[in-house]
């Protein structure tokens, strides 16, 4: 097994579990949650298999719809981001954004904060929609889309930065 698997399984799973123990439990004001789980998704290796990141996307929304009994609606919003993920990796960093994401996580940058702000919301876009499914709550639809990107991106930045303290 090469490094790379290894800390992407790392990844996959102290992410999991951090989601199920800790960030499920959070509901601020009834409606609002974080989704950290996705930087998962969101670090996964360029230079990687999309097909692999395609599947190991559906298997870690899988599992929470699992633990949180949401009928399919994580693995749909996972799937979606990850199928998208390049093209809001080019939207942020530009057409070479290979070279830009080598060390996405060595400094918060205008363009890192692009990547996560599209991604977040766009997931959460297809998350609380799936999960709501009816036009008439599109108010509340867009209200836990920001509310909760808000708060996982400042819980995605705080885990960079806490594992950036932790290489070095």
């Amino acid at each position: 097994m090469n490094s790379t698997l290894i800390i992407n399984i790392f990844r996959f799973v102290s992410l999991l579990l951090l989601q199920v123990v800790l960030f499920d439990n959070i509901d601020l004001f009834g409606f609002v949650t974080p989704y950290p789980y996705i930087l998962f998704i969101l670090l996964y290796p360029l230079n990687s298999n999309r097909a692999g990141l395609i599947l190991a996307s559906f298997f870690l929304g899988l599992i929470l719809d699992g633990f949180n009994n949401s009928g399919g609606v994580q693995a749909a919003a996972c799937v979606s981001l990850a199928y998208f993920r390049e093209s809001f990796l080019k939207f942020s960093f530009g057409i070479s954004y290979e070279y830009h994401m080598m060390k996405i996580t060595d400094k918060i940058s205008t363009e890192l904060l692009t990547y996560l702000g599209i991604s977040i919301l766009f997931h959460h876009l297809i998350f609380y929609s799936l999960e709501i499914f009816n036009l008439q709550f599109t108010l509340e639809i867009l209200l836990r889309t920001v509310l909760s990107s808000a708060l996982t991106l400042i819980f995605i930045i705080i885990l960079i930065f806490l594992t950036k303290t932790a290489k070095k």
